[in-house]
């Protein structure tokens, strides 16, 4: 049994602490809105904590998936920020998607703290995270990782050191900026099929066997059809991401039309009133856009 804190119990963070706890750990989690915290303890058992500085003392591993950099900054920092209550040479695990800046300004302070810091981003989204079957990605020393990855294999089916702090953080940015254009391709070839008076799931059974198949295609054509928007990342989050991804190109210099492309489509369907809707909706904004 090995003691740990989990910050954050969002769509991801509550099946992810629930794993945790399943496989013997001995979790204390916190959560900015306490009644999500007490639902937790009441499926899953364990302890929480009314600060992330209480819920981090004593604790081997810190596990943290909340919202955005300001976010992360919150429970790390400060008075009540877990930093201040966790023991030397414990380790701080970064499951949020946030910018490498913040990354590499947290993995500093860490260090003057006697901590370990890992930035290990995720994807596979809710179901993902219930079925604990994610994909992780991670930056840091290689002493950490190697420390954190058994634990991360609790609700992972890959776990896998890119490089050093923040790479976890750029590989995150390339997932993201590869999701956007798929999903548009497979929105605009949906919407393409509709106007030529095809039946889509015919079209998709085939065309997904061969080189256009894509997890996107597989997960999200029929819910897209069906006009149900409810299934997984909000748009919300993914502007937040390529929001990321934009500014860290322009920092680099790295060209990425299509990614700004998509992430203005996604600000009109934030217009729409989707920011909550999930990012397969860009075929809804193509249906509209048809008339």
């Amino acid at each position: 049994m090995t003691k740990l804190a989990f910050l954050g119990l969002g769509v991801m963070g509550y099946p992810m602490a629930g794993h945790l706890q399943a496989a013997g750990h001995d979790v204390c989690v916190y959560n900015r809105t306490t009644a999500k915290a007490e639902a937790w303890i009441k499926e899953h058992g364990g302890r929480m904590a009314p600060t992330p500085r209480e819920a981090a003392g004593g604790a081997e591993f810190v596990m943290a998936c909340v919202g955005n950099d300001d976010d992360l900054r919150g429970v790390c920092l400060g008075p009540d920020g877990a930093f201040g209550g966790m023991k030397d040479g414990a380790i701080f695990v970064d499951h949020t998607t946030v910018s490498a800046k913040v990354t590499e300004e947290l993995y500093a302070k860490a260090q003057e703290a006697g901590l370990n810091f890992v930035d290990a981003p995720i994807s596979g989204g809710q179901a993902g995270a219930e079925n604990g079957q994610l994909s992780i990605m991670c930056g840091g020393d290689q002493a950490a990782y190697d420390a954190t990855e058994p634990v991360m294999n609790t609700y992972a089916k890959l776990c896998r050191r890119i490089g050093d702090t923040g790479a976890g953080q750029m590989t995150k940015m390339c997932n993201q900026i590869a999701i956007a254009g798929v999903v548009q391709g497979l929105s605009e070839a949906l919407h393409f099929a509709e106007k030529a008076g095809l039946d889509g799931r015919a079209v998709v059974e085939v065309i997904s066997q061969g080189a256009a198949g894509s997890w996107q295609m597989a997960n999200r054509y029929e819910t897209m059809l069906d006009d149900a928007f409810d299934h997984g990342f909000a748009v919300d989050w993914m502007r937040k991401d390529l929001g990321i991804c934009l500014s860290t190109a322009n920092e680099t210099g790295a060209s990425l039309p299509i990614t700004a492309l998509v992430d203005q489509f996604y600000k009109e369907v934030q217009t729409m009133g989707g920011g909550r809707w999930d990012t397969s909706s860009l075929f809804k904004r193509l249906r509209k856009l048809a008339g």
